[in-house]
């Protein structure tokens, strides 16, 4: 066998349905290998209530309202929506899309919640498209991409092939493959690497093809090929295990999450951009901690559940709004039909 696309690497080291990361029990969550926001408490679910809301008023309320919610996971998002009781759902359905069976096997059902393995289960664009909304939190960052690295004034596709046959596993390596164009003109300054997200992108593409209304919303650590290119890759491809950063995106196999930083410039255009601390202080993170603070000093000689989940509405606030880290996020909106 010889060297492989490291696009096709990184596909099987995420999403092989025998050893890959996911199938072998790879999570976000306090439990799993990385916290996202959903995950860091219920306000950040609340506020995507509130956004879905919002976007259905703006289409005119209509009836069969459906949230598809990608990569989807064991269903804290979906859990957290429904428990804010969003009007745009009281008539509509809420579609939770997970590839990966080990994680659908553990999201809840019932209350208008179903689930799927892909975008292609759902209807075409068109007649018979869907209206409302498609959502993606932090799942561009972990679609396989491909990489290139600059060598002699041009760009060559980066492979992955088998360095040495260990006594327990073998070992692999980065190689320099064959020559090739760029998806963003950008220099090719003598060692310098850039990602290619032609994954991305397509997904992008599939999601709003579902739609005859409504938007297509994601959320991600994002930048753009050039400026990707000027930083070492180190920084911005990475790898996480039980909440540390792993090795090398080349060693230890589907034992470690793959990821790199979205190049928003290889998205398809007409996106509005904001930043996720923006889009929560938008829709009304800072009104749903007030309500936070006044039943926690309500309740605060109680102590009951309640009391508790209305004081952790502060904490999970800041974590949310850090400009250095969630609150810094990249948040995309395409709207279709309107």
């Amino acid at each position: 066998m010889g060297p492989m696309a490291f696009e096709a690497w990184v596909e099987a080291c995420l999403y092989d349905p025998d050893g890959g990361f996911y199938a072998a029990g790879g999570a976000a969550g306090r439990r799993g290998d990385f916290i996202t926001s959903p995950e860091v408490g219920p306000l950040f679910g609340a506020v995507v209530a509130r956004w879905l809301d919002a976007s259905w008023e703006a289409l005119g309320g209509p009836s069969g309202f459906t949230v598809v919610e990608a990569a989807a996971g064991v269903g804290t998002l979906a859990r957290s929506v429904r428990a804010a009781r969003p009007a745009c759902l009281e008539a509509g359905r809420y579609v939770m899309v997970e590839r990966c069976a080990v994680l659908r096997d553990a999201q809840p059902t019932g209350d208008g919640l179903s689930s799927l393995a892909g975008l292609e289960d759902l209807p075409p664009r068109g007649g018979d498209g869907l209206v409302g909304v498609v959502m993606a939190n932090e799942l561009l960052d972990n679609l396989a991409f491909g990489l290139l690295e600059a060598v002699d004034g041009g760009w060559y596709e980066v492979l992955v092939e088998v360095a040495s046959e260990g006594a327990d596993q073998p070992m692999f390596q980065e190689v320099t493959g064959a020559a090739v164009h760029p998806p963003v003109d950008v220099a090719p300054l003598q060692g310098s690497r850039m990602p290619v997200q032609a994954g991305a992108r397509r997904w992008v593409d599939s999601a709003l093809g579902v739609l005859s209304a409504g938007s297509v919303l994601v959320i991600d650590y994002a930048s753009t090929t050039a400026a990707l290119a000027a930083r070492p890759p180190g920084e911005w491809v990475r790898t996480y295990r039980d909440h540390q950063r792993g090795g090398p995106a080349v060693s230890a196999p589907g034992v470690q999450d793959v990821t790199v930083e979205v190049a928003v410039d290889q998205l398809p255009p007409g996106a509005d951009t904001t930043t996720q601390a923006a889009f929560l202080r938008a829709n009304g993170i800072q009104d749903l901690v007030a309500e936070g603070r006044r039943r926690w000093a309500e309740l605060a000689g109680v102590g009951d559940l309640e009391a508790l989940r209305a004081r952790s509405r502060i904490t999970e606030a800041e974590a949310l709004l850090d400009p250095d880290g969630l609150g810094g996020f990249t948040v995309l909106e395409w709207r279709v039909g309107s």
